[in-house]
């Protein structure tokens, strides 16, 4: 997958929540979106920052970063999953 491709796609998924958040008539729309955003990234950081105690880690790339952003805590949680399982 190309550069652009991925941007496109992560700019799209974001367009996407922030429309659904202005849809469901939220006060702040950006501010809601970006505070939805954070869990996710903030449980793959924990993760990766405990990752030498824990022996559990997961390869910070692009596609893991939008995933735990898009799909938040339970993203991060199947990646842990899916990594466990193969």
């Amino acid at each position: 997958m190309s550069d652009q491709v991925f941007w496109i796609i992560i700019a799209a998924g974001i367009v996407v929540t922030l429309v659904l958040k202005v849809i469901s008539k939220d006060r702040r729309p950006l501010r809601g979106t970006l505070l939805s955003l954070m869990p996710g990234i903030a449980a793959l950081t924990v993760i990766n920052l405990l990752s030498p105690l824990t022996g559990v880690g997961l390869p910070v790339s692009r596609l893991s970063v939008s995933g735990a952003a898009l799909l938040g805590v339970p993203g991060v949680t199947a990646m842990l999953i899916i990594q466990a399982l193969f």
